[in-house]
């Protein structure tokens, strides 16, 4: 069987490409406004970045989090009982995920100056799983956040983020109108 070892790691070679070749395509801001001065492939590193973190939240795929992400990776608004680092949106993601299948993440506007990127994000979608202690029955949920990330090296350093939290737990049913 050592001759098929060639052959099984190539196969595994092309089945990690097609993985790859499977991402979502990147969200496109709806509006950008982009500091002319800055160096064009600096520019579209930081666009790249944030789109890369925006589509994470849209599909829920690791992998864009982990390419826009910088290992030192910084919630600056970190909400209790979330890990600090990359771990920290991966769990809020798949908790997201788990309540809201159907999520949907839209770049509204998107501003680039100088290593800050700031981003108005509004999610949509229809909760039908658990959230809290709730089940879902299917209402609809609509929400925004605005994020402020630091960019360095084509990656998010910092994210300092404010999301609607009380309008989500209304819809959530968790929090009475």
């Amino acid at each position: 069987m050592p001759h098929l070892r060639p052959l099984l790691a190539t196969l595994a070679l092309l089945a990690a490409g097609s993985a790859i070749a499977a991402s979502p395509p990147l969200l496109e801001p709806g509006q950008l406004i982009a500091d002319a001065s800055l160096p064009k492939p600096r520019l579209d590193a930081q666009i790249l970045a944030a789109r890369r973190y925006a589509t994470f939240w849209d599909s829920g795929n690791p992998a864009l989090a982990h390419q826009a992400l910088a290992e030192s990776f910084t919630d600056r608004t970190l909400p209790a009982g979330r890990p600090q680092g990359i771990e920290g949106p991966l769990k809020a993601s798949a908790m997201m995920k788990a309540a809201i299948p159907d999520l949907h993440c839209r770049i509204e506007q998107m501003l680039v100056t100088g290593d800050r990127v700031v981003l108005h994000l509004r999610f949509s979608g229809r909760f039908t799983g658990p959230f809290l202690g709730h089940q879902g029955a299917g209402q609809a949920v609509d929400f925004i956040a605005t994020d402020i990330y630091r960019i360095a090296d084509g990656r998010i350093t910092d994210n300092w983020h404010i999301e609607d939290n009380l309008s989500l737990l209304r819809q959530l049913g968790v929090v009475s109108n």
